[in-house]
């Protein structure tokens, strides 16, 4: 309800305001630490997502200079603690929350007030495995096409009320893993490509996005080559093929463009994202080849809720038990999903196009500063 400034893209969720790049911006400025102030209607869930979450083990890949990418010690405050704070010195959260919407805000001392922090933590490495597969292109090889899916899930986890505590993960993503396979198949038993198509099966998805994070820190090919990242992610089952193709991101490239010409061609509609504010684009493993540079198309995936399937699955089995296999599914409106997908991968493979960021999308710098190694 507060005003929102129009250089962020209205109530729609943008990079700058997730968790997770105030816990990067902070690092990459030396912050001692940091507390993120929580309100359920910006993140999208309540306090006690983070209050449940808190206990469980954290898990982060390995990285070159850790220091200088976290802050020693990072967290969140329910906001009502955080006005107390604020009233203690003397100060009026609202109006400074206000106030640093300006590009002029300068950051203000709580005076009076000092922090202690003080934990334990037990510090231990845990091995897994990304699964990749490349054809090599015909004529371009060190030009990259990427497929990815995430084949994690949750495991074992909290029963539910009927006792049930194997997360299946069907849906998510047993699905987006079925279809880089099918993917993986109709490339090598068509024309080989004229650029080189990966097929990533990322893990640690559901713990943070660790294999797609690591892939992007260390890329066996090169990220300023790669043309484009298209994610599969949670295809929903059925015989309905719904007319609308959402396009979580809809309007950040130019893959938009490619998808919704073979999309007319099916006689189906791009739509965006119904809860942009949600930041779904921003959760899911395009995201961290996003933050480098490498355009990112994630359509089609089942919980975004645009549809009453989408609806269904999202209230009674996304991560929960009951994501599971069931022997009367038809793959039908998945098949016709993936049909979309392939036929964005395939024109991409054998063209010569160099899709682009669109204009104010936050992750065009980083794409344009490599711009010299691409013919």
């Amino acid at each position: 309800g507060e005003p929102v400034a129009g250089k962020f893209d209205g109530q729609a969720m943008t990079f700058y305001g997730r968790w997770t790049y105030k816990f990067l911006e902070a690092g990459r400025r030396g912050a001692a630490g940091v507390l993120v102030v929580h309100e359920t209607a910006a993140a999208g869930y309540p306090w006690s997502t983070l209050q449940n979450s808190s206990a469980a083990a954290k898990f982060d890949i390995v990285r070159a200079n850790p220091d200088a990418e976290r802050a020693p010690f990072q967290g969140w405050i329910q906001r009502a603690k955080a006005e107390e704070l604020f009233t203690a010195a003397g100060l009026d959260f609202v109006a400074l929350k206000a106030s640093a919407r300006r590009a002029d805000f300068k950051p203000v001392v709580l005076p009076g007030l000092t922090l202690s922090v003080d934990f334990g933590q037990i510090a231990d490495r845990v091995e897994t495995r990304n699964v990749i597969a490349r054809i090599p292109g015909s004529e371009h090889p060190n030009e990259t096409v990427m497929y990815g899916a995430h084949w994690d899930g949750y495991g074992v986890g909290t029963p539910n009320a009927q006792g049930d505590k194997i997360y299946n993960a069907a849906v998510d993503n047993a699905t987006g893993v079925a279809a880089l396979l099918e993917l993986a198949h109709a490339f090598a038993e068509g024309p080989r490509p004229k650029r080189s198509v990966v097929f990533a099966a990322w893990s640690g998805e559901e713990a943070g996005l660790l294999g797609s994070t690591y892939y992007a820190a260390n890329p066996v090919w090169p990220l300023d080559t790669t043309v484009a990242n298209i994610n599969v992610d949670s295809l929903l089952p059925g015989t309905e093929i719904d007319p609308n193709v959402v396009v979580i991101g809809k309007g950040k490239n130019q893959l938009d463009d490619v998808l919704a010409r073979h999309a007319t061609q099916a006689g189906r509609t791009l739509i965006a994202d119904p809860a942009p504010q949600a930041g779904a684009f921003y959760r899911s493993d395009h995201f961290p080849l996003a933050l480098r540079g490498v355009p990112a198309l994630f359509p089609a995936a089942g919980f975004t809720g645009a549809s009453a399937a989408s609806r269904d699955y999202v209230q009674n089995r996304y991560h929960q038990p009951t994501d599971e296999w069931n022997d009367t599914w038809k793959m039908d409106a998945a098949a016709a999903d993936v049909a979309l997908i392939y036929a964005v991968g395939r024109e991409l493979a054998d063209s010569d196009q160099w899709p682009e960021w669109n204009a104010g999308a936050e992750f065009g710098p980083a794409r344009d500063a490599s711009r010299a190694a691409r013919r």
